[in-house]
């Protein structure tokens, strides 16, 4: 453990911290992975998967965390299944907590959220990393959003009945939302469930944060003004999601950040907030997520380095305990 200041430990316990994404249940699905043990990451530093469980959830002064639910398209040609993966993974969910609904509940709102917390419990939230989980059927996000699913990412790596992503499988840069993708945002406002814009073209983009009456969210990401990558999203993009209230998640991956390490996760954290302030900046790990997260963040219990970091840095204390907790509740309150 890093050094951690007794300033960022009272911001955590103030600010019990949200990341909004993390690929857990993928996991549990495919290998057992068991949410409720602590574990030591299985690959060596900490790569790929095993980062994320409640022990350390706790230990690291977290609240909530949202679990992306993954389907992968590109291993058929035909689209079938997807909504099935999906319905799994929450399967896998609703069993874990059914094991120890004293440790861990399935949350929606940001009431659910305190709810959970002044029990005891940290707070699970459901996000579909991929619109292809739709199979093209306006009625299955609504029997996910009545499972609990609380964010729709429009695109993975693969384009599909709603759009284009920024990279993989039918990437089009010259193509915005299609009409079914105008029709799922207008669905998912309907019932209550965000639209995240993480992996989507810049015109789809922008195409659904023009469309947008309530706040969207990019779950994961890194920002092109801290490090220039296809998968970062740039000023303009910043703007369009704070234009509407939402927030942006910052990703703990250093392929995408430009550097291992905490400073390079502040410097994301700091040019959001230099562009369109402090009501923007969020925590999106992408822990289990197939990725190398920074050496220093290799689960949750580290978040409090993390924010120490950033107390470091001159981030404002008041603008901290958004980014660890409060932006994501005000979106999940909108």
């Amino acid at each position: 453990m890093g050094h951690v200041s007794d300033e960022a430990r009272a911001l955590h316990a103030e600010h019990p911290a949200i990341d909004l994404h993390a690929d857990s249940l993928m996991w549990t699905r495919w290998l057992g992975y068991d949410l409720l043990k602590r574990h030591n990451p299985p690959f060596p530093k900490a790569a790929f998967g095993g980062h994320v469980d409640v022990p350390r959830m706790r230990e690291g002064g977290m609240g909530a965390q949202f679990f992306g639910l993954v389907s992968l398209p590109f291993l058929s040609k035909r689209a079938r299944g997807l909504a099935r993966a999906v319905d799994e993974q929450i399967d896998a969910m609703e069993e874990t907590i059914a094991r120890r609904p004293s440790e861990i509940a399935l949350c929606k709102t940001a009431a659910d959220v305190i709810a959970a917390e002044k029990r005891g419990a940290v707070a699970a939230l459901l996000g579909i990393e991929g619109a292809h989980a739709l199979e093209g059927d306006l009625g299955k996000l609504t029997g996910f959003a009545h499972r609990g699913v609380r964010y729709l990412g429009l695109l993975h790596f693969s384009s599909n009945e709603t759009g284009f992503p920024a990279y993989g499988r039918g990437r089009q840069d010259d193509q915005g939302l299609t009409a079914f993708g105008h029709s799922v945002v207008e669905k998912c406002e309907e019932l209550g469930v965000l639209v995240d814009l993480a992996h989507v073209n810049k015109r789809g983009y922008m195409d659904a944060c023009a469309l947008a009456k309530k706040p969207p969210i990019v779950s994961h990401t890194g920002v092109l003004g801290a490090f220039e990558h296809w998968r970062n999203i740039d000023d303009e993009q910043l703007r369009a999601i704070a234009d509407k209230g939402g927030c942006v998640g910052v990703i703990f991956c250093p392929r995408y950040l430009g550097g291992d390490g905490l400073e390079p996760v502040v410097r994301h954290m700091k040019h959001i907030i230099s562009v369109v302030g402090e009501d923007a900046v969020a925590l999106g790990s992408d822990w289990d997520g197939f990725i190398v997260p920074t050496n220093a963040l290799p689960d949750p219990s580290h978040l409090p380095e993390l924010t120490t970091a950033m107390l470091d840095a001159k981030i404002a204390p008041s603008a901290v305990g958004k980014a660890l907790r409060g932006n994501v509740m005000r979106v999940l309150g909108s």
